[in-house]
C-alpha cells in the first residue's frame, strides 16, 4: 500500500511532461505590442480579486470549510445562501486566477456538505434528518437549489475529473433520472417534475407552508438584519403565506437539466442527453400550445392549468402577486424567466436553434400586448384573472441578451437595450473595456473596505450576510476575455465564444501575464488581441473554441497574415516576451457535443 501514492506521483509527473496535443495547431507572435490599459487592468483586477478572496475566505470560514454562521432551513437564509458565499470563484479560477481559488471552493464546497448535512431543522418536517441528504438539497425549490447549486456545477470548467465531482455529478443526475427510489421526482409518462420542491428525498406532494419556507422559529431583532426586511419571525413566516401551490411543474424546474448536462459532458453517457431533450421538449411543446407563453402551471396529469386550469398559476407564477409584510406594499414574484436556461442546456447539446425561437417568440408575444397610456407605450410583464398586468414603459426582455447570444441573428439585435458590452461590440462604445475594468476594481475596493468594517460574529450572522462582500466579480472580465455570457447564481452552465489554457501547467485558465479581449462576434468568428505583458519570459496558452468545445475551429489570421487551417476545437499560441496580436477566428457554432474534459484528457482518452 505504502508504494501507490509515489508510483501515482510519478505517473502524474510524467504526464505533465506530455505533449499538450500533437496534432494541435501551433502557432508563434514576436511582434511586441505596448501593454494595453485593458490588458493591465485586467491582469490587475484578477490578481486583487485573488487576495481579496483570500482575506474574504479567512474572515468567513473554519479550518473545515464551514461557513461560520448560525445555520438555518429557508428561502431567507437556507443552505443555499451559505455556499453562495463563494460564488463566481469557480468562475474566476477559469478565467485564469490562482490554483489558490479553486483550493478554497473546493474546501468551502466540501465543508458545506458536512455542515448541513449535520445541521437539522427542528420544525420544520423534512429537515428533521438533515438539511442535506446524499449531498443535496433534501427537498426545495429550484430558485434555491439552483442558487445552492451554482459553485459545484461550474466545478467541472476547472477540475472535470475529480472523481467525487463526477460521482456527485452522476448522483444528482439520477435523481431526476429516477434512479434512486427515494427520489421519484420525474414522471416519465408526463414528462413532468412532479413538484416545485423536489431533491434527494422526493417530491413534495401537498401545499407548502410558510413554515416550510421561513424554517424554524430564530431570534430577529437586535439580533439578525434578514436581507428581506423581516423585523421579526412572524414577519419570515408571513412573508412566505401565500407560497402554497407548488404541487405540479413549473418552469423554474428546467434548472434541473444543468445536471443531466454536466452528467452528459463527463463521459457523453446517451441517457444524460436524452432526458435533458424529452423534457425541455415537452416543455417547448406547453409553450407552443399555450399560445407561445410558456405556462407556470403543469398538472400531475401533465395538462396545462393543472386543476384550475390557469396556465398563469402557481407559485412562482404568472399571476404570483403577494404583500410585502413589512410595508403592505405589493410584489411581483414569476420565476418563469428561469426556465431559459433548459433551453441553453438543449442547444448546447444539438445547436438546434428552435430552441432560442420558443423564447423570441414568447418575448415578442408578450409585447404585442402593449398599450398606450396616458401618451406612453406600456408593456406588460405579468398574468392574472383580470388579463395582463405589471405594466412599464419597458419592454418584457427576459432572455433578450441570450437570444441575441445564441443566434447571432442581427434581427434580434433591437431587443437588448441599453447593453455597454454589446454597444462595445457594435463599436459604439469604444471605452467600455477601461470603463468596465476600472468600474469593478473600485467595486472590489469597496467590497474589501465594508468586509473589513463588518462587525458580525458567528452567533449574529446569518448565512446570507457575507455574500455582499464576495471578491469575485466576473461578468466584464468573463464578456471581454471570453465574449461569454455571465451564468448567474443559478447552476446554469457558461456560454462562452472562447475558453483558455495553460498547456505548462496543465490547467484551465489563460497563462499568468496574458490578457485578452474579445472585440467582435459574429455567427462564424470572433476575434480577440492577446498580449504578454511580461517584458522577459514567454507564454504558452492553448484556446479553445466554446466554453466546453461546442464550437468548432476552422481558420485562424494573426492579424494580416494568411489564415491558418485548424479544423479542430482547440489550438496553441506562443506569445514572445512582450508580444501581442489580433486574432480572428473562424468557426462553427455548435458543431461539437459539448465536454468538460481539458484538451489534453481528450488526447490522452484517444491515443
Amino acid at each position: 500500500m505504502h508504494y501507490r501514492l509515489p508510483l501515482l506521483a510519478i505517473f502524474t509527473s510524467l504526464l505533465t511532461f506530455l505533449p499538450a496535443r500533437a496534432e494541435d495547431v501551433v502557432l508563434s507572435i514576436e511582434k511586441t505590442m505596448t501593454p494595453p490599459e485593458w490588458a493591465l487592468l485586467e491582469r490587475s483586477l484578477i490578481e486583487m480579486e485573488t487576495e481579496a478572496c483570500l482575506e474574504f475566505f479567512d474572515k468567513y470560514f473554519d479550518s473545515r470549510g464551514w461557513l461560520e454562521c448560525v445555520e438555518r432551513w429557508g428561502g431567507d437564509d437556507g443552505p443555499d445562501d451559505a455556499i453562495e458565499n463563494v460564488d463566481d470563484w469557480p468562475l474566476l479560477h477559469a478565467i485564469g486566477a490562482s490554483d489558490v481559488i479553486l483550493h478554497l471552493y473546493k474546501k468551502a464546497w466540501e465543508g458545506h456538505l458536512r455542515q448541513y448535512t449535520q445541521a437539522r431543522t427542528v420544525d420544520v418536517p423534512f429537515a428533521r434528518d438533515g438539511m442535506y441528504y446524499k449531498e443535496f438539497p433534501v427537498t426545495f425549490d429550484w430558485v434555491h437549489n439552483g442558487e445552492g447549486l451554482t459553485v459545484f456545477n461550474l466545478q467541472g470548467l476547472s477540475d472535470p475529473q475529480n472523481i467525487l465531482f463526477q460521482n456527485r455529478v452522476r448522483r444528482f443526475a439520477g435523481f431526476y433520472l429516477n434512479e434512486d427510489p427515494q427520489a421519484p421526482n420525474y414522471d416519465p409518462e408526463h414528462r413532468i417534475i412532479r413538484s416545485m420542491f423536489n431533491g434527494s428525498r422526493g417530491p413534495l406532494m401537498r401545499p407548502a407552508t410558510g413554515l416550510d419556507w421561513a424554517g424554524d422559529p430564530i431570534e430577529v431583532k437586535n439580533r439578525f438584519h434578514p436581507l428581506h426586511g423581516e423585523e421579526t419571525y412572524e414577519q419570515m413566516v408571513e412573508h412566505f403565506k401565500d407560497y402554497n401551490d407548488i404541487v405540479g411543474d413549473h418552469p423554474q424546474n428546467l434548472l434541473a437539466t444543468s445536471l443531466g448536462l454536466n452528467a452528459y459532458m463527463l463521459k457523453h453517457e446517451p441517457k444524460y442527453r436524452q432526458w435533458v431533450l424529452e423534457y425541455v421538449d415537452a416543455w417547448a411543446e406547453r409553450t407552443r400550445a399555450n399560445d407561445n407563453i410558456i405556462p407556470t402551471k403543469i398538472g400531475l396529469d401533465g395538462r396545462i392549468g393543472g386543476p384550475d386550469n390557469k396556465w398563469y398559476g402557481s407559485v412562482y407564477g404568472w399571476g404570483f402577486t403577494v404583500v410585502v409584510p413589512q410595508s403592505g406594499a405589493l410584489a411581483n414574484r414569476n420565476t418563469h424567466y428561469l426556465g431559459l436556461d433548459g433551453f441553453g442546456n438543449a442547444l448546447l447539446l444539438t445547436g438546434n436553434q428552435e430552441y432560442v425561437d420558443v423564447w423570441r417568440s414568447m418575448i415578442d408575444t408578450i409585447n404585442s400586448h402593449s398599450k398606450v397610456v396616458n401618451g406612453t407605450r406600456m408593456y406588460p410583464h405579468m398574468y392574472g384573472d383580470q388579463g395582463w398586468y405589471g405594466i412599464s414603459p419597458q419592454p418584457y426582455s427576459a432572455g433578450a441578451l441570450e437570444v441575441y447570444y445564441w443566434s447571432m441573428d442581427r434581427k434580434d439585435l433591437h431587443r437588448v437595450q441599453n447593453h455597454g458590452w454589446i454597444s462595445y461590440l457594435e463599436g459604439k462604445n469604444p471605452r467600455f473595456p477601461e470603463n468596465a475594468l476600472r468600474g469593478d476594481l473600485e467595486t472590489l475596493r469597496r467590497k474589501v473596505q465594508a468586509m473589513r468594517a463588518d462587525q458580525t460574529t458567528p452567533d449574529t450572522r446569518l448565512a446570507d450576510d457575507p455574500m455582499g462582500y464576495n471578491p469575485a466579480i466576473v461578468g466584464n472580465l468573463l464578456h471581454l476575455m471570453l465574449g461569454g455570457l455571465n451564468p448567474g447564481h443559478k447552476a446554469a452552465p457558461l456560454h462562452s465564444r472562447l475558453r483558455y489554457f495553460n498547456p505548462d501547467s496543465r490547467r484551465a485558465g489563460i497563462p499568468e501575464d496574458v490578457a485578452a479581449l474579445v472585440d467582435s462576434l459574429t455567427d462564424d468568428s470572433v476575434s480577440v488581441t492577446l498580449v504578454n505583458v511580461n517584458q522577459i519570459e514567454s507564454r504558452t496558452l492553448t484556446i479553445q473554441t466554446g466554453a466546453y468545445a461546442e464550437h468548432q475551429c476552422m481558420t485562424v489570421q494573426i492579424g494580416d497574415e494568411t489564415p491558418v487551417a485548424v479544423n479542430d476545437t482547440t489550438f496553441t499560441v506562443r506569445l514572445h516576451p512582450g508580444a501581442g496580436a489580433r486574432l480572428h477566428i473562424t468557426l462553427k457554432r455548435f458543431a461539437n457535443q459539448p465536454t468538460m474534459v481539458h484538451p489534453w484528457d481528450r488526447d490522452w482518452a484517444l491515443r
